[in-house]
């Protein structure tokens, strides 16, 4: 009775003027979202870091110039508009001829590299966004409007109204419906598809600037750190409504809103994230095409083996390797211990590499939310440990509890297809890392695990730089030869045809699930192995150890070698992890430098240094 009164009680009107105001804003990152998925049928994730572009701009008339609010708005639109069109001219249109996958990774790298420049420029400090309007509140019903919500919500229409007008009043605006719509048909009909593209490009960021401006006015501070969760809170917002549905964006922004503002009413703010996350794996898995959807959507297309090229993957003859596994075995013989433990953190990053070239190359299926798996493992070891279990037993669990948990969370993305599988992967990563920040009775919340104890195998102290090192060696080689050799077998080839042609296998009787399940267990098991390792190397761990970065750089490492390619793998992480590492004194670049080489590698060599397995 008591949580039956308090619910009642609730100041509901607020927080439903509070929900449409934040609602409209994800709607206008939704809009842009919508329309470029609409016209070029992509994903855009550099979306969240123009929005991170647009709120500095805005931070820069308003404080820095003192500019007034209305003058503000068009510089934000004009300059955030400017960097979405370069974003299609420089990134996207010259990956129009290769796999639909790659302009999403591209995005990626653009969205990196835009994060750290902002924070290169501006420092990653957060900063007050005084918003100079009037501070008064009218009274309606049980709550109350301010002049603060009046200005966002009106902005906000007044932005869809101006997007209205121009896609049914102008020439050009017709154009991008059409192209939208049929791509092959308009430009048969003399449309220039390259012109509409980096128009909606360019309006798409328009939009999301004036939204990272209104999150900075509503909430009076602007964050460099803001743009992935802003930019997931629109992706959220079109599944939705509907993947290439502008309307459908708007409602699916609303709602969204309205949801998270109910929630963190009745739970507290921190389940904001996580209802956002929640609620976008049940519509990809019950209704993907969204609520607002009419008539047929297009059908998702399978981006499996799309990084298989070709060209023949290059193999490395086997005295080779031989001599590479004995420099690196005498590595520590040096006596150069910072040398040596930046290729223990190598090699830990290349266990994770080899998780996902597995998935994500072999199998087909492209993981943007792998780091969930090396956080399940890195957590079941460390609480263990920590509680009398031995550490070697531990390790062990770790990597089995990221197998059996890893694969039952990633089993109904399954039948996922296209870009909803880099999404359902994204959300779930997303999800494992909220509950163990709100599981606070197991996890420690946001505190971490700390403590953890070090490194040792059936009693035999792994404490050294030395000791570690050739553990953690023996480790990575051991799995990759075991995958070597599952990839050489009878499942090996099954996962290999899944990849080609899902349906062509199932045609010859191939369960897809099964096999997949078996993919996502092996991987998990090895992640899992790298995440307890890690933290008993770290001794202390936290929710955000592993975040969206971590599965960015694994995999960075995994095209950079080649997905599918277990050497490559191992080349890309200690490429990606160590080269970095020998230039600590321009660390501040390193996300920069993450970032290009993503792009740099997707335009030039997608099939990765090694070729695809």
């Amino acid at each position: 009775m008591e949580f039956l009164s308090s619910l009642i009680s609730m100041p509901w009107l607020d927080y439903s003027i509070s929900g449409l105001v934040i609602g409209s804003i994800y709607a206008l990152m939704a809009v842009g979202l919508a329309l470029i998925f609409g016209v070029a049928n992509l994903i855009n994730f550099a979306h969240g870091a123009v929005f991170t572009v647009g709120a500095y701009i805005g931070w820069t008339c308003l404080v820095g110039l003192g500019l007034p609010l209305g003058v503000t708005i068009v510089a934000v639109a004009a300059v955030s508009g400017g960097v979405g069109a370069l974003i299609e001219w420089l990134a996207i249109r010259p990956l129009n001829r290769q796999s639909r996958i790659a302009p999403l990774l591209a995005t990626i790298g653009v969205a990196l590299m835009l994060d750290q420049i902002i924070h290169i420029v501006f420092s990653p400090t957060p900063r007050a966004l005084p918003a100079n309007i009037p501070d008064w509140r009218i009274a309606v019903g049980n709550g109350t409007i301010g002049a603060i919500d009046i200005t966002i919500f009106a902005t906000a229409v007044i932005s869809a109204a101006a997007l209205y007008a121009f896609l049914f009043r102008t020439k050009l605006g017709m154009a991008v419906r059409a192209t939208a719509q049929d791509d092959d048909a308009a430009k048969q009909m003399g449309v220039n598809i390259n012109a509409v593209n980096m128009t909606v490009f360019g309006i798409a960021g328009a939009l999301g600037g004036i939204a990272g401006l209104l999150v900075g006015l509503y909430y009076n501070s602007i964050d460099p750190n803001a743009s992935f969760q802003m930019m997931l809170k629109g992706m959220v917002a079109i599944v939705i409504g509907g993947m290439a549905n502008v309307p459908g964006a708007i409602g699916g922004g609303l709602i969204l809103g309205l949801i998270e503002s109910w929630g963190i009413g009745l739970f507290g703010a921190s389940y904001r994230n996580l209802f956002a996350f929640v609620l976008l794996l049940v519509m990809l898995l019950f209704r993907p095409n969204g609520i607002f959807a009419r008539g047929k959507e297009r059908a998702a297309e399978p981006m499996t083996g799309t990084f298989v090229t070709q060209t023949k993957a290059i193999t490395l003859p086997r005295p080779l390797i031989w001599v590479l596994i004995g420099v690196a075995v005498i590595l520590p013989m040096a006596n150069m211990p910072y040398i040596t433990q930046v290729m223990t953190n190598a090699y830990l990053y290349g266990l994770a590499a080899l998780a996902l070239t597995l998935v994500s190359g072999t199998v087909g299926l492209v993981s943007i939310g792998h780091a969930a798996l090396v956080a399940i493992g890195a957590y079941a070891s460390a609480l263990l440990t920590t509680k009398g279990l031995p550490v070697s037993l531990g390790i062990v669990i770790g990597g089995a509890a990221a197998a059996l948990i890893g694969t039952a969370l990633a089993y109904p993305a399954f039948r996922l297809r296209g870009h909803y599988v880099a999404i359902g992967t994204l959300a779930l990563g997303e999800i494992v890392a909220l509950v163990i920040l709100n599981w606070e009775g197991v996890t420690n919340g946001a505190l971490g695990v700390f403590a953890i104890p070090p490194l040792e195998i059936f009693g035999l102290p792994l404490y050294g730089t030395k000791a570690s090192y050739w553990f953690v060696l023996a480790l990575m080689l051991g799995m990759a030869g075991l995958q070597v050799r599952l990839l050489k077998s009878h499942l090996g080839r099954t996962w290999k045809a899944i990849r080609e042609d899902t349906v062509a296998a199932e045609t010859y009787g191939v369960s897809s699930n099964y096999y997949k399940g078996l993919a996502f267990g092996f991987a998990g098991f090895t992640a899992g192995i790298a995440g307890a390792v890690t933290a008993h190397q770290w001794s202390f761990i936290n929710y955000d150890s592993f975040n969206l970065l971590f599965s960015v750089l694994i995999l960075t490492m995994a095209i950079l070698g080649g997905l599918g390619n277990v050497s490559g793998a191992i080349l890309g992480a200690i490429l990606v992890a160590a080269l970095p590492e020998m230039f600590r004194t321009l660390a501040e670049y390193r996300m920069l430098f993450y970032g290009a080489a993503l792009v740099i590698l997707i335009r030039f060599r997608p099939q990765g240094l090694l070729g695809s397995g």
